[in-house]
């Protein structure tokens, strides 16, 4: 971690939480972990709950985030929801790219591209995911992939957009098996992906772009990866469910 960037813990809640058990552990987290002055919380309910979780976001250091968005401010897009609506409920974030979203639903780095840039139109930031299934980390591509990525999505973008962005490494074979890159394995392609970040926009700007781990981060290994120099926050899912498991991964020890 490195203190010139405020470290950012995301919830992904993914397909979990009614309205009503989303604004419960939100008020829960809220009154044991009080305010964030040195860290940047982002939680990510689903749709249904963005209203009533962003109306109790109180603390200082919690930010609302969507889980994804189309690249369309409106139109012909049944069951889409488009970014300007998801600002005008409150979201400062919008996930996009997530391996679920291009392992079950097919987008492509196209498609990420396309959000990313309609995410910032909107005014928010988006938080774009990149990572190798475990095929390609088996077979020593995984920067290749990773780059592959980063190209495909960032294509377009500005240096001052750039500067807003959040980038998530997610390795797909480590999400939701209870397998975790070791701090090193996730350093290393974090790293890697601020060199890439480097060459893509204007030297320098990679120093302010905040890189969030994301694959299985449980208490247990929240301090380890966040003692890394290049691993800026994480990206949880499941560990974020539940009162007790996110709270301390809020009050992660570096």
């Amino acid at each position: 971690m490195n203190p010139n960037r405020k470290p950012l813990v995301a919830a992904n809640w993914k397909m979990h939480k009614t309205l009503a058990e989303a604004i419960s552990l939100v008020k829960s987290v809220q009154e044991e972990t009080g305010p964030c002055a040195d860290r940047e919380v982002v939680i990510a309910p689903p749709f249904t709950a963005l209203e009533g979780v962003g109306g109790i976001l109180k603390q200082p250091g919690y930010s609302l985030a969507a889980q994804n968005c189309h690249w369309e401010e409106k139109g012909a897009f049944t069951g889409e929801i488009s970014p300007i609506m998801l600002k005008d409920l409150g979201c400062q974030y919008v996930i996009v790219g997530h391996s679920e979203r291009r392992q079950l639903f097919g987008e492509k780095d196209e498609t990420v591209r396309l959000k990313a840039g309609a995410v910032f139109r909107a005014g928010m930031a988006p938080i774009i995911c990149v990572g190798e299934v475990l095929d390609e980390r088996e077979q020593g591509k995984t920067f290749e992939i990773v780059a592959s990525q980063l190209e495909g999505a960032l294509n377009g973008l500005s240096p001052a957009q750039a500067e807003r962005l959040v980038i998530a490494y997610e390795p797909v074979w480590a999400i939701g098996t209870g397998r975790t890159a070791t701090p090193g394995q996730a350093q290393e392609v974090h790293a890697f992906i601020r060199d890439k970040l480097a060459s893509i926009f204007n030297k320098g700007v990679e120093k302010k772009i905040r890189i969030l781990y994301g694959g299985s981060v449980k208490p247990s290994n929240i301090d380890e990866l966040m003692a890394e120099p290049d691993i800026d926050g994480a990206l949880v899912g499941g560990a974020s469910l539940e009162v007790g498991s996110f709270k301390r991964l809020v009050q992660f020890k570096s």
